[in-house]
This record gives C-alpha cells, sequence and structure tokens, in this order.
C-alpha cells in the first residue's frame, strides 16, 4: 500500500514538471510567429529575433517588432547588449539626452518626429522627446539654427539694433514736416544773376565830424570841477565841467541890472515912460541876457541868476551839446584855460567813417549810396558809400570815398585800418542768397545747408564766400540749380551738428 501511494506521488511530480517545461515554450503569439503571419519576416529578423531572445529583449504587446526596430534605426542610439527594451526606455524618460557630436540639433528632432516607436508602461512617444527635448544638452560641435541666425543678427548690426540704420547716410539730417514749419526753413534753387562787381582799397576809421563836438570855453577861465572822465557816456544837457571868469561874473553883474530896469520900465508902461526909455531898457536886458550865454551859460543857471537863487559869482557850467562819449579829456582842476581851448571831445561813435584811398580811374566806378563793406579781424561789416572826394592827395595822388559804417557793438574806433571791398556800377554774373544762409563750419569753412533727393534731408555742403553786400552773399563752388536753404539755415546746422555728436542716439 505505502509502495502504490510513493509511486502515485512521484508520477504527479514527473506530470507537474512536464508541464513547467511546455509552459517555457514559444507560443503562436510570439512576435516572431506574428510577423510569419503578416509575412514581414526574412531570414535576417530572424536572427535579430533569436539573438533578442537570448540577450534578453522582449519585444512590446502593442506594436509591431519592425516598427520598434525601424524608429530604433532612425534614433540612431544604441542599447547595451545585457538591458532590456523597457528598460531603455523607462529610463530614457529621466535621463538627460546627450546628443552625439556628429549629428545636428535639427537632425536629433526630425528623427524624433519621424519616429513611430511607442514606449511601453503607459507613455507615448509625445511625452518622451518632450522630456528629452527639456533636457537636451548640446555639444560644442552641434549647430542650433534658431540660436546661430538671432547672433548672426547682433554681429551683422554691431550695436543690437537689429540691423536697422536709424540715422542713414553720414552727415545727413533729417527733419521732419512740423520741425520745418516750426523753424520757418525755407528752400531755394541757386540761380545766377547779375552781381556788382567789387574793387578792394585799404581804409582807416575815422570819427564821424556830423557827430562830434569839442568842448571849449568861449572867456578866458578857470576850471573848478570836473562832472566826468575820459571814457564815460554823456547825454545832451549833462554838465561836463565848472569854470570860473571874471568876465563871466562883469557879464552876470549886467545882466541882473539890465533886468531889474527892464522890469520896472514894463511895470510903467509906455503911457509913464518915454519911446526911448523903453527900448533902451529892453536892448540893454536883452544884450546882458546873450553875452552870459554866449560866454557859457545855460538857460537853466540864467533863470536861477535873475530869481535870486544864485549870485554874480561868474561861475558857469559846460553841458553836452550832444550825447556821446568822452574821447579826449585835456585838463586838470585848477588849470587856467583860454578861449577856444580843447577841454573835452564828445563823439557818438554809434555811425563811423571810414575812408578809402583808390586811384582817380577806380574812383570813376563809384557811385554815392554803392554798397560796401568793412572786413576787420575776419570780420565783416556792410557799410555804405556816402561821399566822394574831388581832390588827390599831394602825397600819393589818390583819391578818398567816404563810407558810413554802422558801430553798434562799439569795435571800431578811430585809426583802425581795415580793408574796404566796394561795389562799382559794372555788373557780372554770380549766384546770390541771403548772407543769413552762409554759415561757418566746425573747423571754420563757409558752408551751406543742401536739400537731398528726399525731402527733408539736409546735408552741409562746403562753398567759397566771395562777397557780401546789403545782406547777400555771393559763393561758388557749388552747381547753379542746387536746391539750399536760404531761411532757418542755422536751426539746421544745429540739428546736423546734433546728430554728428551723437550718432547713434544713445
Amino acid at each position: 500500500m505505502l509502495r502504490i501511494i510513493f509511486i502515485s506521488i512521484v508520477t504527479l511530480a514527473l506530470s507537474a514538471c512536464d508541464k513547467a517545461e511546455t509552459n517555457n515554450l514559444p507560443t503562436e503569439s510570439s512576435p516572431v510567429q506574428k510577423a510569419k503571419e503578416h509575412g514581414h519576416i526574412d531570414k535576417k529578423d530572424m536572427e535579430h529575433h533569436i539573438n533578442s531572445t537570448t540577450d534578453g529583449h522582449e519585444p512590446h504587446p502593442e506594436h509591431g517588432d519592425k516598427e520598434h526596430h525601424s524608429s530604433d534605426k532612425k534614433d540612431g542610439h544604441d542599447h547595451a547588449a545585457e538591458h532590456q527594451d523597457t528598460e531603455h526606455h523607462g529610463s530614457e524618460k529621466v535621463a538627460a539626452h546627450k546628443d552625439n557630436h556628429g549629428h545636428t540639433d535639427k537632425e536629433h528632432h526630425e528623427q524624433k518626429q519621424t519616429s513611430l516607436h511607442e514606449h511601453a508602461d503607459g507613455h507615448d512617444d509625445t511625452e518622451h522627446h518632450g522630456e528629452k527635448k527639456a533636457a537636451h544638452k548640446d555639444h560644442d560641435g552641434h549647430k542650433d539654427e534658431e540660436h546661430h541666425s538671432s547672433q548672426k543678427d547682433r554681429d551683422d548690426d554691431g550695436h543690437g539694433h537689429g540691423g536697422n540704420d536709424e540715422h542713414g547716410e553720414e552727415g545727413v539730417v533729417r527733419l521732419t514736416p512740423e520741425q520745418i514749419k516750426a523753424s520757418n526753413i525755407v528752400i531755394q534753387a541757386l540761380s545766377v544773376t547779375d552781381v556788382a562787381t567789387r574793387i578792394r582799397a585799404p581804409g582807416e576809421i575815422k570819427l564821424n565830424a556830423y557827430r562830434t563836438i569839442k568842448v571849449s570855453p568861449r572867456i578866458n577861465a578857470q576850471v573848478t570841477a570836473r562832472h566826468t572822465k575820459l571814457g564815460d557816456k554823456v547825454s545832451l544837457g549833462q554838465a561836463l565841467v565848472t569854470l570860473s571868469s571874471v568876465e563871466m561874473a562883469e557879464a552876470q553883474g549886467q545882466l541882473l541890472l539890465a533886468d531889474k530896469e527892464w522890469k520896472r520900465v514894463k511895470k510903467l508902461g509906455r503911457k509913464v515912460v518915454s519911446e526911448r526909455r523903453y527900448i533902451t531898457a529892453k536892448v540893454d536886458y536883452d544884450k546882458a541876457f546873450a553875452n552870459v550865454k554866449a560866454f557859457g551859460m545855460n538857460e537853466e543857471e540864467i533863470k536861477a541868476l535873475l530869481s535870486q537863487k544864485r549870485s554874480a559869482d561868474g561861475s558857469f557850467k559846460l553841458v553836452a551839446q550832444q550825447a556821446g562819449r568822452v574821447l579826449h579829456d585835456k585838463f586838470i582842476i585848477g588849470e587856467r584855460v583860454e578861449a577856444g581851448y580843447e577841454l573835452m571831445v564828445i563823439s557818438d561813435e554809434s555811425l563811423m567813417w571810414v575812408e578809402a584811398r583808390v586811384t582817380p580811374d577806380i574812383a570813376g566806378l563809384i557811385d554815392i549810396g554803392n554798397a560796401a563793406e568793412i572786413v576787420i579781424d575776419e570780420q565783416r561789416i556792410p557799410a555804405k558809400v556816402v561821399q566822394l572826394h574831388h581832390t588827390l592827395d599831394e602825397v600819393t595822388r589818390t583819391s578818398a570815398v567816404r563810407i558810413e559804417v554802422e558801430n553798434k557793438e562799439d569795435h571800431l574806433h578811430a585809426g583802425m585800418f581795415v580793408t574796404t571791398f566796394i561795389a562799382t556800377h559794372i555788373k557780372k554774373q554770380g549766384m546770390q542768397l541771403p548772407e543769413a544762409a552762409v554759415l561757418r563750419s566746425a573747423d571754420g569753412d563757409w558752408q551751406v545747408m543742401v536739400e537731398q533727393d528726399k525731402s527733408g534731408e539736409f546735408k552741409a555742403q562746403e562753398v567759397k564766400l566771395k562777397s557780401v553786400s546789403d545782406g547777400k552773399a555771393v559763393i561758388s563752388g557749388i552747381k547753379p540749380g542746387t536746391r539750399v536753404v536760404t531761411h532757418g539755415a542755422f536751426f539746421v546746422q544745429s540739428e546736423l551738428m546734433k546728430s554728428g555728436f551723437d550718432a547713434h542716439n544713445h
């Protein structure tokens, strides 16, 4: 009985072992079998699967083995022989992807997009590649198209401006229509016109004799006080110096007597006094009044004397007969001076004379009223011919042309030598424009503001300034028809200088 039981147990054990070995054999649902059914397996593929079985590779249950290996081939990754494909893809989800030095980033992403590989454990290919993209690290040898494209833009521009040049051509300033209108900028084309020829002659600045006076006493007197000094500007009627004279004292006494007699006779009237006395009193008063005034007393002093507000002490003041500046004061206090002695010279220097010397034949080409120009210390001042001398200098045998020039800034003084340019009645052709349109450049050259082909764009162009007369400048070195700024040139030059100092508006 025991023997029978032992045999039964051994038989059951052997059956269990046979069943286990049967389960370990390949089944019809294996990848190889499926490939056979679809007709996609060949000899090489069979060898691959046999090797895969031996190296531990198990196919995924949801896709064909061909798809798996096709994507592996495109992906370009070599799996280790000793790890399973599911382990490979599981590690890929967390591992940072590192590109080989030989491939480009663009090729990498194209391969990922074309891959049909689907990973096991429930994740799809999009998630796989998204994680790989986030963890992607480029090597020194690969080219990132987007990265290098943006870097190229920065390199081409040189200033990080995206390659756009905001200032355009060098030396050109752009003005908006609003700026042109606000600055009253006027643009005109240059044209050739008749311009009066000019002659050049040396000249000397002189005081305007018609605006100059000499201060001197009419009688012998002594200086008792000074009320102004050399270089002072004085106004009309201003006291200059106080004098004292015996002759003046006698004249003042005679005026007081004549005034009292005249007042008495006037009060009595013609019915009481004789006609002779009446006329004599009137003549004596007028004569005494005229004497003190001629000696140097002004009307205010005479009125004060007659009203007994002052005494007949012989003192009187010399006053300015015109406004101007004291140019000479040749006296000291206490000095006794004779009649006609020049105490002071007062001149109005706002309008000076210039005497230019020319030969008689050139003088015949000049008319009174012709425009002229004075040049001193590289400064040009407009002037006008006011007189022509009709006699020649005995030494130089030249004729004098008197020119009148304004001296508002008080930088012209008598005795200075200048160069004069005087217009004649002979005409020649040239280009004229307003004097204000010709400006000095930073290096001292003359220039005009030229409008470019595009409206609102201006550029400086150097020219030669030939002459300036009556507010008009004659220039050369530029083509006729060129459009230049004739009004508002200074504003355009200022804007041009600003753009030059800060060319990139940083």
